[in-house]
C-alpha cells in the first residue's frame, strides 16, 4: 500500500495523526544516526590527536542533552497533542 493512500477503516484525522508520529519517528531516527556518526568521528579524532584531555565528551554530552529531549518529545508519555488535550479538558471543566 503507498504511503499517501489511507485505508478505508480510519477516519483523516486518525490517519493524519499516524503519519506525523511516525514522520517524528524518522526524524529522531536520522538524528540518532547523525549523532553517532559524528561523535565517532570527534571521539576518534580525539583519540589520533595528543591531547591529554577528552575535549570530544563536551560535543558528546551537549549533544547527547539535546537528543534526549527529542527522544522524550517523540517517544514519552505526552503524545503530539498533548497541549490541546490539556486545553480541551480545562475547558470541559469551567
Amino acid at each position: 500500500m503507498p504511503v499517501s493512500d489511507q485505508p478505508e477503516s480510519v477516519s483523516p484525522d486518525q490517519f493524519r495523526q499516524a503519519r506525523r508520529r511516525v514522520e517524528r519517528q524518522l526524524g529522531f531516527l536520522r538524528h540518532l544516526a547523525l549523532y553517532v556518526v559524528v561523535n565517532a568521528g570527534l571521539v576518534t579524532l580525539n583519540l589520533l590527536t595528543a591531547h591529554h584531555h577528552w575535549w570530544s565528551l563536551g560535543p558528546l554530552l551537549g549533544w547527547g542533552i539535546g537528543l534526549l529531549f527529542h527522544a522524550l518529545g517523540v517517544f514519552g508519555r505526552f503524545p503530539a497533542g498533548w497541549k490541546q488535550a490539556m486545553i480541551e479538558r480545562e475547558l470541559r471543566r469551567h
